[in-house]
């Protein structure tokens, strides 16, 4: 039975839920289920504090789990990334009081509150910068005022927080983070299902069905406007002279899409959301 960790709250818990159901899994039914069993799929889903799930995963107790690349790579776990997931995306940043940091190396010396110390480590040692790290389990943004700390290092979605506490970012993105799954070497070949699940949700989540009719003076042109995946389908249409076309496009560029279809002379075009789908 795979064992899978899933974050049990955040911002990364109800959307990977949702991700785990799209594809075909047993979704979190009670927000107080510290575990769940899907036999059906043979799967028994752990949820865990997101930043736990590297140190699970890493130690081999769970073979994969969903969560940040940030939380993982502060973790310095033997975990490893098998595939990112698209959601939860995050920057994890320097701020402090408006207008008293310009440069990274003004904080040599400097006392730096944030809830990531081993991410942040590495990165002061890479970049040679000798800063005092304040370890804080969250709302680091409070450590400025209360007088812990000189500036912070966070995980910025809006940036919204940080301007209300009367911070503002500075010096260079330290990580660009988005939700993850993971694993280890060893445990990677037994998620395999699970991953061309997901894989499938992100396809059905970024293309969708084009259908239209076209006549044929103008399919050359038309195909060129919804190349496809792989190709289009093309079946002629009762009436001579026309012919019926279904293809994937981009959901992004739909309907732009639309848009030159009906200027090129097609007809009853219509697009169809995915819900699953193997590449």
């Amino acid at each position: 039975m795979l064992r899978v960790a899933v974050p049990n709250k955040g911002m990364l818990a109800e959307t990977a839920n949702e991700m785990l159901q799209e594809a075909g899994y047993r979704g979190r039914r009670d927000a107080k289920e510290l575990n769940a069993i899907d036999p059906k799929n043979d799967v028994e889903f752990f949820y865990l504090r997101p930043r736990d799930i590297a140190t699970y995963v890493g130690s081999g107790v769970l073979d994969v789990g969903i969560t940040g690349r940030d939380l993982l790579l502060d973790a310095a776990s033997p975990a490893i990334e098998i595939r990112s997931l698209d959601f939860g995306d995050s920057t994890f940043r320097f701020a402090g009081p408006a207008g008293a940091f310009a440069d990274v190396h003004e904080l040599e010396g400097k006392r730096v509150a944030t809830s990531y110390t081993g991410l942040l480590e590495r990165w002061f040692a890479e970049h040679r910068i000798d800063a005092t790290l304040v370890k804080l389990d969250g709302a680091v943004e409070s450590a400025i005022r209360l007088g812990v700390a000189d500036a912070v290092a966070d995980v910025v979605s809006t940036g919204a927080t940080l301007r209300k506490a009367g911070l503002e970012v500075f010096g260079p993105v330290i990580l660009e983070s988005t939700a993850v799954l993971i694993s280890t070497p060893a445990k990677e070949q037994a998620a395999k299902t699970l991953l061309g699940r997901l894989d499938g949700v992100l396809v059905a989540r970024r293309y969708a069905i084009i259908d239209y009719d076209i006549a044929n003076e103008h399919l050359e042109e038309a195909t060129k406007i919804t190349p496809g995946f792989q190709s289009p389908t093309v079946s002629p249409l009762r009436e001579p002279g026309w012919s019926a076309v279904r293809s994937m496009v981009p959901t992004g560029d739909v309907n732009q899409l639309m848009d030159a279809l009906h200027d090129l002379g097609a007809r009853a075009i219509f697009v169809t959301a995915l819900q699953a789908a193997r590449m």
